[in-house]
């Protein structure tokens, strides 16, 4: 009680006992006692980039998600945030209707002796680091029940998981623009106009040969393929919305002066499609050979070249006669120091070309792949050619 009746005088000789010139103060001062019901770990204090700070003040939200067993991270609409607890030598208080200096020099009425109840306290707050979204659980939950096709016994009599997009928000951890962008970055597509699901591969190879042969008895031009022409010629062998589906996954919609749809085939994915296709049956395949087939294989008019298969196939340039095997950057850890791990066990030194296309999504927002080599490889010349190796022994 003997402190909320502190006086003038009593303030002044505590300020001339600290030695301290009350000229250069603020005239106000704050009588601090602590309430009735203060007390550390009641609040929580969120450190927020302006950026985020506008978000809330907009009414939106941000949430925070993870199951039990993962580290915490923090989703605007449209980015992702690692929560990282950080302790203070300062102890954090809270005072309802604190007034700032400037509010004080803006009201000098209010300036004398103000008496505040401490509400609570802390020691720490949470930090928010801008991380990239954890999207690799999302292939892993849909490829677990690829979808084979309506006709598919598996999806007729088991039961299995069926992910809506809500299910999705509440399992992955990222922000909801960064899932939805990611679902149509692994052509997932919506079954029932629901449920999200991947396709089998060779159940979209075969709709893919389909809308091929079609354009070919056709003679279509690959960039002008009618949507119309195509659900009329093939929606009795497949479901419609799959043809479509296809069509989206492998071309790109545009809609001609009349209002007639149209896509325009992407020559790259189709052959890329068709390499994965004939690498998968074979653990390592002659190069040359390869070379051959996959042209063979594509549709006529097609060009087949290396660098369609970046992050898909690797070329062994060591072996004789040089070989190619399929190494796919989405099987491979999410986590950078086990991506490099995995990668320097499956091959000891690499060049930067070769495996910029193994590395190039972990680079964090304005980090180049060169930074990330310096920090989890070390460089030397083979030959005249710098080359990356581990810089741990990988066992």
């Amino acid at each position: 009680a003997a402190m909320s009746e502190r006086s003038r005088a009593e303030v002044d000789a505590t300020l001339q006992t600290a030695k301290l010139n009350p000229a250069e103060l603020l005239p106000a001062v704050h009588c601090l006692s602590f309430g009735p019901q203060a007390s550390a770990g009641e609040c929580c204090l969120l450190q927020l980039e302006p950026g985020l700070c506008a978000e809330l003040e907009a009414g939106r939200s941000l949430v925070i998600r993870g199951e039990k067993d993962e580290q915490a991270v923090l989703c605007s609409k449209d980015k992702t945030y690692d929560m990282k607890r950080a302790d203070t030598s300062n102890m954090l208080l809270f005072i309802p209707g604190c007034k700032t200096p400037e509010q004080m020099n803006a009201d000098p009425a209010s300036c004398n002796i103000i008496y505040s109840q401490i509400a609570g306290f802390s020691n720490n707050y949470w930090e928010l680091r801008r991380c990239r979204p954890k999207l690799k659980k999302l292939r892993n939950l849909l490829m677990a029940d690829p979808y084979e096709g309506p006709g598919s016994q598996k999806d007729q009599t088991l039961t299995f998981s069926k992910y809506t997009t809500e299910d999705l928000l509440s399992l992955i951890q990222a922000s909801e623009e960064e899932i939805l962008h990611h679902l149509q970055v692994i052509d997932a597509c919506k079954i029932e106009g629901r449920y999200w699901r991947i396709l089998e591969f060779n159940y979209e190879m075969k709709l893919l040969d389909h809308v091929t042969q079609l354009i070919d008895s056709e003679s279509w031009s690959f960039n002008k393929v009618p949507l119309r022409t195509c659900l009329e010629e093939l929606g009795s062998l497949e479901p419609k919305e799959m043809i479509e589906h296809i069509l989206l996954s492998y071309g790109r919609k545009y809609v001609d002066d009349a209002g007639e749809v149209y896509f325009e085939m992407r020559e790259d994915k189709i052959c890329r499609a068709i390499a994965q296709m004939l690498l998968q049956n074979a653990v390592k395949f002659n190069l040359s050979e390869f070379q051959e087939v996959w042209q063979q294989s594509v549709p006529e008019g097609m060009t087949t070249r290396l660098d369609q298969l970046k992050g898909l196939a690797l070329v062994d340039k060591s072996s004789r006669p040089e070989t190619i095997f399929l190494l796919k950057v989405e099987d491979l850890p999410e986590d950078n120091q086990e991506r490099f791990n995995s990668l320097f066990s499956i091959r000891q030194k690499w060049t930067e070309v070769d495996i910029t296309p193994y590395i190039q999504d972990l680079c964090a927002e304005k980090q180049t792949v060169g930074a990330l080599l310096t920090k989890y490889a070390r460089s030397s010349m083979l030959n005249g050619v710098k080359v990356y190796n581990s810089r741990r022994p990988i066992s």
